[in-house]
């Protein structure tokens, strides 16, 4: 019998689940909708502040690694315990990152240990707050030119780093970081909490 999944290093996960890019599925929308439901069975949208699908699977059009990425946004008051509970109970994997403290915590589903399963999500989990990510998800949807010009990166990248995830995302950085900075500008505030 092989190792599970919290018994492999950091190289064996990156050989079990490299950098996968495919053309954009209309399903991941779907799927993501599907989650959502879950997930607000599960923890109870008393508990919830926003719950957004992010990352490239949330862009029309641009070539994206097959996850689908949730930023769920908690209310202050929401139990943290019943919370990992519940998503666990729900398939989730909690991934303990000490470096970024509560609630600013990531979940994943669809990792076995033969590979990927046909729906893998990561559910990143934080308080309500003014997020890089939606700036970023929303500036590539409204400009198709750098939505191409990331996905031309990302096809670029997934040779080099096929097994090696943190290159490959830290290689993507810049870019994103620039376009973050100029959606911000565009966008001012859009997902700022109201007082």
């Amino acid at each position: 019998m092989g190792k599970s999944l919290s018994e492999m290093s950091l190289e064996e996960l990156w050989m079990l689940f490299p950098i996968i890019l495919e053309e954009h599925n209309p399903m991941w929308k779907e799927w993501y909708l599907e989650e959502k439901k879950l997930i607000i069975s599960s923890i109870g949208n008393d508990n919830i502040e926003r719950i957004n699908h992010i990352g490239s699977t949330s862009v029309n059009g641009l070539i994206a690694k097959p996850t689908i990425d949730i930023l769920l946004e908690i209310t202050k008051d929401c139990d943290l315990k019943f919370l990992v509970n519940m998503l666990e109970e729900n398939g989730y994997i909690f991934e303990n990152q000490p470096q970024k403290p509560a609630p600013h915590m990531m979940f994943m589903k669809g990792y076995t240990e033969k590979g990927f399963s046909e729906k893998v999500f990561h559910l990143h989990v934080r308080y309500l707050g003014d997020w890089d990510e939606l700036y970023f998800r929303d500036y590539l949807r409204s400009h198709t030119d750098i939505s191409q010009a990331y996905g031309d990166l990302k096809i670029a990248l997934k040779d080099k780093y096929e097994h090696n995830r943190d290159g490959y995302t830290e290689a993507k950085t810049e870019f994103i970081r620039k376009y973050t900075t100029i959606a911000k500008i565009e966008f001012k505030n859009k997902y700022s909490p109201r007082k």
